[in-house]
């Protein structure tokens, strides 16, 4: 028996067609290496609390949320990116892609720098007590807090692009070890300053804005002078038509990128001005131990955009929609455990976090229902953002992102945090359906008019 189970699994990894191995060994050491990140993101949690306290936590957490939209102000250009170099490696063009990787950098560093000065002098004229609601006489140097994280996130708005080019390559294992890498560090970090000092904002910001920064410039340099030299960018190759190119992919996804700022990052913000920032960090803790089956889950799909984007190009569309099916299979064993997880919530925040923060049981409902919409809108997104069809997104995003904000802050004031966590899930759940049908006309090359853009 023992025999038999080898076999298959060797079987499983070394039969099937190309584009579906390397996605299952992308998949398989992703796995491996996410499951120890899941473990220290949640270790994370407790530690860091301990250090500062449940409202400067929170504080960390909304303001990270705030300076974090920084990252969907690429224009668009790192999807696009993603889908022009798998293309080009598709098509065998090594010198063009060099070239897409070469102009994303050259433009991303002027933006990045353009929005630095930016938020460098309007930093001083924001009243930042009365964004994060905290007292007015608490944390002196919230605005240098404020400008330490915007410095840290400018720079990896820029170095964040080595985990596009790695996913756009098939290598998204490589990415999530980057990661991994990141959180161990900052665990080390704050393992032993709650050990040796006591609790500053200022210090924990250091480290969680810092070491991500860090780790990616690292990875960037050892990988373009080793694995990655054969697509490293230069600036000799940087051309700002191509610059125009990639913007003609990725304008669309960055009004859609836009939307989902809104719908994902305005939360905190809602849960600070309404309920307060202790508030924050409840819900936070909540999404934490529920995102384990969305990080899971986003495992699977990663390698998927560009096998998707690969098998398009070859119009291999019995593989799409064997990978379709496969997916949505997958997708309901995850549902599954995203209900086990809802059962056992109460006894797992009892373990994990102790008697610091109470999770009422509506609000974990509300996020296992967010959990399984969320999945399966993004499942569908994945193979439309793949093949660049995405103007029915971009319509459904755009109408969604303005219609959330009101409906958060009325459920909010009507329901408390379950409230808020609901409005995002009414608007998964009509986009999840839109874009199966989707999904199914072209995945059976039916689809026309609106639902073939």
């Amino acid at each position: 028996m023992v025999t038999a189970i080898r076999n298959r699994f060797i079987s499983f990894f070394i039969n099937g067609h190309e584009r579906t191995l390397i996605a299952k060994k992308n998949i398989a050491i992703s796995f491996l290496v996410k499951g120890g990140a899941v473990l220290i993101s949640l270790t994370l949690v407790p530690l860091t609390i301990n250090y500062v306290t449940p409202a400067q936590y929170g504080i960390w957490l909304t303001i990270s949320s705030i300076i974090g939209w920084l990252t969907f102000f690429d224009i668009g250009l790192s999807n696009g990116l993603r889908n022009k170099l798998a293309h080009s490696l598709a098509t065998g063009k090594i010198e063009e892609a060099k070239s897409y990787i070469s102009t994303t950098y050259a433009v991303l560093s002027i933006v990045s720098c353009l929005i630095f000065c930016l938020l460098f002098i309007i930093n001083p004229f924001i009243n930042w007590h009365s964004v994060l609601n905290i007292p007015i006489n608490e944390l002196n140097n919230i605005q240098t807090i404020t400008l330490i994280v915007m410095g840290c996130f400018c720079v990896q708005f820029v170095t964040q692009t080595i985990t596009i080019v790695l996913t756009a390559i098939h290598q998204s294992a490589k990415a999530s070890l980057i990661s991994l890498l990141s959180q161990f560090v900052v665990l080390i970090i704050i393992f032993l300053m709650s050990r040796h000092q006591s609790g500053s904002l200022l210090t924990l910001v250091f480290v969680l804005a810092g070491v991500p920064l860090l780790t990616l410039l690292v990875a960037t340099i050892y990988l373009y002078k080793n694995s990655l030299k054969y697509i490293a960018p230069t600036l000799r190759l940087v051309n700002f038509d191509y610059g125009k190119d990639l913007l003609k992919t990725g304008s669309i996804f960055f009004v859609i990128q836009i939307g989902a700022l809104i719908l994902f990052q305005t939360d905190n913000i809602i849960i600070t001005q309404i309920l307060g920032p202790s508030h924050v960090t409840i819900f936070n803790v909540t999404y934490k131990l529920f995102s384990v089956i969305i990080m899971g889950f986003t495992i699977i799909i990663t390698p998927l955009w560009s096998a998707f984007t690969d098998a398009y190009a070859k119009k291999d569309f019995k593989w799409i929609d064997n990978s379709l099916k496969r997916m949505r299979k997958i997708w309901l064993v995850f549902s599954i455990l995203t209900l086990l997880i809802l059962g056992f919530s109460q006894q797992i925040f009892a373990f994990w976090i102790g008697k610091q923060i109470a999770v009422p049981i509506s609000l974990s409902i509300s996020m296992a229902v967010y959990v399984i919409a969320f999945t399966w809108q993004t499942m569908h997104v994945f193979l439309l953002n793949g093949i660049g069809k995405v103007r029915l997104q971009l319509i459904l995003v755009t109408l969604s992102a303005l219609l959330n904000v009101p409906l958060a802050i009325f459920l909010g004031r009507t329901y408390g945090l379950p409230g808020i966590i609901s409005a995002n899930t009414i608007f998964f759940i009509g986009m999840g359906i839109v874009f199966s049908i989707q999904c199914n006309l072209i995945s059976k090359q039916e689809a026309t008019k609106i639902w073939n853009k």
